[in-house]
């Protein structure tokens, strides 16, 4: 303070019992005739719960209410100190991207209190693994961001101290959480992405890069850590490319179905199998294997489900007023996604209804992984839709992990043998094996049986031996264009004629 000068400002003191308070104070000088400062007086106000006011008010802005952690505002923030620090120091950083496998079952199952209660132990046990200059932060939901910084100018190094952390969370996740009176186990999806100011990164792009390697590890099976990479980037945008094509394709009417003959032991077409194909506008007829994961991801399967089932049905109603066709059945393949959403019943039998469509000659068929989740509810969609008169193939049946418990409780028609198998015989004796053993449980269990993939004669003999006599595969067609379709049906029918 000046001397002969009036001073404002905050001062820490103590009370007479010893506690602290914060007052403001205002010191003006008292002079007399000549002008000269004989004394001061002073101006005091306690402005603790003021202070406190705005600290709590500061942290609401910049930490999590639920596990008092950083928020994302704050890691923002300190990740671009760190950008700048490792630029000048030439010192790798690290992010961790944490997402917490299955918390929405955990939600659903034991309620949002016992959600809260995980995620508040989560954060302990994530401050237990890093170091305290290290920033833990939680930025919504069930995801959590860690920052390391100054690791090592050599990446390697920096890398392997990472994925150090990275595992000491995994095993800190081995041990279940106790809530209240039940104990849960909940598994941690990791993505880590390093970074370097002198690379000149970005907020965002360390962000996102942690945030693409997290969903690849998701993608491996989850509980686990992946590391970001360029391949990660180039697939993202690869992603973000088909699904722009899915929209476009939607909006544009671009998507084909094509049909693959299925024939009995006498040669004769029983069926076909409606195979989806989008016949992009520059890069031509696209196979499903291209976009299918894409659109399972994005949702936008579901309203490409709507067009594969209205398509299929009305070909199957367009069948019925042709003697040559009326008895052909047509097998559409069901998306886990689809067939689990709410409305899949009903949507099934209302397009049948409005198509006019045959719904005994209708076999919807989806995958054994599809059916054994959910088991008691799927069985009674697949009931409700059997009543209704549409039927049931397992594709790709072998390939999963079925239990036959619940096997022989689904409204099954048909069992598929995979073309993985097929391709095998009779070549190898394990794929034999495996066939017969398929064979003669669909025999037990009263169900048709129909392999796939069918290439050679040698491999159609094997099967008809064996006892399966439907087949479809490139042995008897490709899958075809309606068109080609109709005219093989006709070209076939005047043979045996």
């Amino acid at each position: 303070m000046s001397l002969g000068k009036t001073w404002k400002g905050e001062l820490s003191n103590k009370r007479k019992n010893g506690s602290e308070y914060v007052e403001y104070a205002s010191i003006s000088p008292i002079r007399n005739n000549l002008g000269v400062v004989t004394h001061y007086v002073a101006i005091k106000a306690d402005v603790t719960a003021n202070k406190k006011a705005e600290a709590h008010t500061i942290h609401l802005a910049f930490y999590d209410q639920l596990t008092d952690l950083p928020n994302r505002q704050l890691l923002l923030d300190r990740l671009q100190q760190a950008l700048v620090l490792s630029a000048r120091n030439q010192k790798y950083g690290a992010l961790l991207f944490i997402d917490l496998d299955h918390f929405k079952s955990l939600n659903d199952t034991l309620g949002h209190d016992a959600g809260d209660k995980l995620l508040q132990q989560v954060a302990i046990r994530l401050l237990n693994c890093v170091r305290e200059s290290d920033t833990v932060a939680r930025i919504g939901g069930d995801e959590f961001v860690i920052m390391l910084e100054e690791l090592s100018q050599d990446a390697l190094e920096s890398g392997a101290f990472a994925e150090l952390i990275g595992k000491k969370i995994l095993d800190a996740f081995q041990e279940k959480f106790e809530i209240g009176k039940n104990s849960c186990q909940s598994t941690p999806s990791i993505g880590i992405a390093l970074f370097s100011g002198d690379r000149k990164d970005t907020i965002d792009d360390v962000m996102k890069q942690a945030d693409l390697a997290m969903y690849d590890a998701k993608a491996a099976g989850r509980n686990s850590l992946r590391f970001f990479d360029t391949k990660m980037q180039t697939a993202a945008i690869l992603r973000s490319k088909i699904e722009s094509d899915l929209r476009l394709a939607l909006d544009q009417n671009l998507f084909r179905l094509y049909y693959q003959p299925q024939f009995n032991k006498e040669g004769r077409i029983i069926g076909a199998e409606a195979l989806l194909r989008m016949q992009h506008p520059e890069r031509g007829l696209i196979a499903p294997g291209e976009f299918i994961a894409v659109a399972e991801e994005t949702g936008l399967i579901l309203p490409i489900g709507t067009w594969v089932l209205e398509t299929a049905c009305a070909q199957l109603a367009m069948w019925s007023t042709n003697r040559k066709t009326a008895r052909l059945t047509l097998g559409v393949n069901v998306s886990a996604r689809q067939f689990r959403d709410h409305n899949f019943v009903e949507q099934v039998l209302s397009i049948i209804h409005k198509v006019g469509a045959n719904s005994y000659l209708l076999k919807l068929e989806p995958t054994e992984s599809v059916l054994l989740e959910n088991v008691e509810e799927t069985i009674e969609r697949m009931s409700i839709l059997r009543i209704g008169g549409v039927h049931f193939s397992l594709d790709d049946f072998g390939t999963g992990y079925s239990s036959l418990a619940y096997l022989k409780k689904l409204p099954l028609d048909q069992l598929k043998i995979d073309q993985s198998f097929v391709r095998e015989v009779p070549e190898d004796p394990h794929a034999c094996s495996i066939v017969r053993a398929i064979i003669t449980l669909a025999k037990s269990l009263e169900l048709d049986i129909i392999a796939e993939g069918v290439e050679t004669e040698s491999q159609r003999q094997f099967l008809l031996e064996n006892g399966c006599e439907l087949y479809q595969g490139y042995l008897f067609s490709r899958p075809i264009p309606i068109e080609q379709f109709n005219e093989l049906i006709e070209n076939l029918q005047n043979q045996n004629t």
